[in-house]
């Protein structure tokens, strides 16, 4: 099992930034590949971004790229998200997932197996 807690969400204006946590524990979480996802009311959840635990790789969603950063502490305990020049259509809540085994160009949110509680992303114009 894996244990994952989100946090850092909250309510922003256009242009601002905003960083995101996901505390780790469990049964050999270093082994696997983590990921945020996002879902906006009445939308599918979506793919954001991707790291490695074990070598770092990371993958981004076209509509983040060079605005979101992933990238996880020294301790390997804690993934973050840094969201720049957040924009309105960044509102959602946003999940921490992990799975074990997978490309980080996986981005279907079903084949990943934990999830977080999620933490909400208020983005005002």
């Amino acid at each position: 099992q894996v244990q994952l807690v989100e946090s850092g969400g909250g309510l922003v204006q256009a242009g601002g930034s905003l960083r995101l946590s996901c505390a780790a524990s469990g049964r050999a979480f270093r082994t696997y590949t983590m990921g945020w996802f996002r879902q906006a009311p009445g939308k599918e959840r979506q793919f954001v971004a991707t790291i490695s635990w074990s070598d770092g790789s990371t993958y981004y969603a076209e509509s983040v790229k060079g605005r979101f950063t992933i990238s996880t502490d020294n301790a390997k305990t804690t993934v973050y998200l840094q969201m720049n020049s957040l924009k309105p259509e960044d509102t959602a809540v946003y999940y921490c997932a992990a799975a074990w085994g997978l490309s980080v160009t996986v981005v279907t949110a079903q084949r990943y197996a934990y999830w977080g509680q999620g933490t909400q992303v208020t983005v005002s114009s």
